[in-house]
């Protein structure tokens, strides 16, 4: 692959990439025209190549699309959160239409994260205050979650505990879960504002990170929750997303509306990339290529780059 790739989704603005956790080299992005705010929505599915990205499918939406999550149990599968409040299963063989649209939430969903340890189930958050549980062979959902007093914007799922995840929203609140249970296990208060974005370590299962409209972001330890492990600061917008890398305990990279993206090693900030030139909404790390890293943005474009802070950790 060569050293950066750039995509351009003309006409669309980026919310959100994922790597594929089957195929190497695909990546999925979600898109809205118009910033998201009016307009239709298109879920790119792109194969890196060494010549560049390569156009593999695309699928559109009459609203806006905000989030995407490859199925952990159907290398063909992804949903797709949509601002009409609809969640939509895709199927690469099937071009056109999903095949299945679930619709629950009364406002717009922002978030979709597939289980990573049991692989058939899949989480939605929305701005209508709850998260919801489903199978994607049900129609109806498995449960709702309704404890946060604003908009929730982020739910994912632990990668050790296949009943437990986190979540984030508009009340400045991050929340763990125990998804059989109706109420949250546990809250933690320490963002001065909304909390857009959340990961889990994938090295220690305690371990959370997080990303604010306060400009900050905080690693927490679930079992001393009352204050954060370390607050940094670097960002000067609100930081839109957060991801915690796979290969390594102490990398995470944070994207937000100050059109960078930040390279961390626990609080300390290794690398500034600043070649988008509008928001940046999506980013996340490949799970098969060490240190590869793919960002979308209100630019209408995608890269995927290896960050000059890591390319020595090859």
């Amino acid at each position: 692959m060569a050293m950066e790739q750039t995509f351009r989704t003309q006409g669309f603005s980026g919310y959100s990439v994922a790597f594929s956790p089957f195929e190497e080299n695909f990546l999925a992005c979600a898109t809205s025209q118009h910033f998201g705010i009016v307009g239709n929505g298109k879920l790119f599915v792109l194969a890196l190549q060494p010549q560049g990205m390569r156009l593999i499918a695309n699928y559109d939406t009459m609203d806006a699309m905000y989030d995407c999550a490859w199925s952990e149990f159907n290398h063909e599968n992804l949903v797709t959160a949509c601002g009409d409040g609809s969640v939509k299963l895709w199927d690469m063989k099937m071009p056109g239409r999903p095949i299945r649209s679930y619709h629950e939430h009364k406002r717009e969903v922002y978030g979709v994260h597939w289980n990573l340890v049991d692989k058939t189930t899949f989480l939605s958050a929305s701005w209508d205050d709850t998260i919801k549980l489903w199978n994607p062979e049900r129609q109806q959902s498995l449960a709702t979650y309704a404890e946060h007093r604003n908009c929730v914007y982020c739910a994912v799922w632990s990668p050790y505990n296949v009943d437990t995840f986190a979540s984030s929203g508009g009340d400045t609140s991050i929340k763990v879960w125990d998804r059989k249970a109706p109420n949250s296990a546990l809250t933690i208060l320490g963002h001065t504002n909304e909390v857009l974005c959340i990961d889990w370590n994938k090295y220690n299962s305690n371990i959370l990170v997080s990303g604010s409209v306060d400009r900050t972001a905080c690693i927490w330890d679930i079992r001393n929750p009352q204050r954060p492990l370390s607050v940094n600061r670097g960002h000067t917008y609100a930081i839109r997303r957060v991801k915690w890398s796979p290969f390594s305990e102490t990398t995470f990279a944070s994207c937000g509306y100050d059109m960078t993206v930040r390279i961390w090693d626990s609080n300390n900030q290794l690398e500034v990339y600043d070649k988008h030139t509008e928001f940046v909404v999506g980013l996340d790390w490949s799970l098969h290529v060490q240190n590869l890293l793919a960002t979308c943005a209100w630019d209408e474009s995608i890269r995927a780059f290896v960050p000059q802070s890591l390319a020595s950790r090859r």
